[in-house]
Parts: C-alpha cells; sequence; structure tokens
C-alpha cells in the first residue's frame, strides 16, 4: 500500500462510519493533505474488491465505504444518523445457497443491508 493509499484508509479510519468518496477527499483535503479524488476512488475500489471495505448504495446509487473489521456479514443502518450495526444471517446465508444449488448456480455472492430507524432515533 502507497502514503496516498494509507491516507485514504486512514480518513476511512477516522470518519469510523460509512462515507463516501466525496466525504473522505473533502476530509483528506482539510487536514492539508494533497490526495486528488480519483487517488480516493481508486483506493477505495481496491479495498473492496479485496474485501478490506464495506460497500453499501444509498438510495440515490452513491457507493458508501466503511472498514470491515469481520468476514462476510449483513449491516443494519438507521436512516436517520449512519448508525451501522453488523449482523449475521444465518438463514440468509442458507437460503442464497439453497437458491444457487437449485438453479445450477455456482460461486454466488450477495448483499443483504436492511434500513431503519435505532432506539436513539
Amino acid at each position: 500500500m502507497n502514503k496516498s493509499e494509507i491516507k485514504v484508509i486512514g480518513a476511512l479510519k477516522q470518519e469510523g462510519r460509512f462515507a463516501s468518496a466525496q466525504t473522505l477527499y473533502q476530509l483528506l483535503r482539510k487536514s492539508g493533505e494533497s490526495t486528488g479524488l480519483a487517488t480516493v476512488y481508486r483506493t477505495l475500489q481496491k479495498a473492496a474488491a479485496e474485501n478490506t471495505v464495506d460497500v453499501l448504495r444509498t438510495d440515490e446509487g452513491e457507493a458508501l465505504y466503511r472498514l470491515c473489521e469481520t468476514g462476510h456479514h449483513h449491516h443494519l443502518i438507521c436512516t436517520s444518523c449512519g448508525k451501522t450495526v453488523e449482523v449475521e444471517g444465518s438463514a440468509v446465508e442458507k437460503w442464497a445457497n439453497n437458491m444457487a444449488k437449485e438453479n445450477g448456480f455456482r460461486q454466488v455472492r450477495h448483499v443483504v443491508e436492511l434500513f431503519g430507524l435505532c432506539q436513539k432515533c
């Protein structure tokens, strides 16, 4: 990982929750970093491909990123404050595997995101 990539991942860690590439870029600029927006996008895409960040899409289609500290999981996300909880989904996993098998698919991936209001909101 080069210096710019380390700075982008550092900004994502500092943010502590899901953030857009634009948000991270602004964070870096405010702290005096000269990392370009293209580098931010490239770094996030690379990290997503390596499964070191979680990615979710907003209703508007914007990608949001957050450091991933565990293996495969799903998210429960507050639509008001952005609080995110990683949740296991053994029933979802079983269902996805069964659907793939029944239809002759292999190497199937899936994404499940649950949205609602947290207890505080």
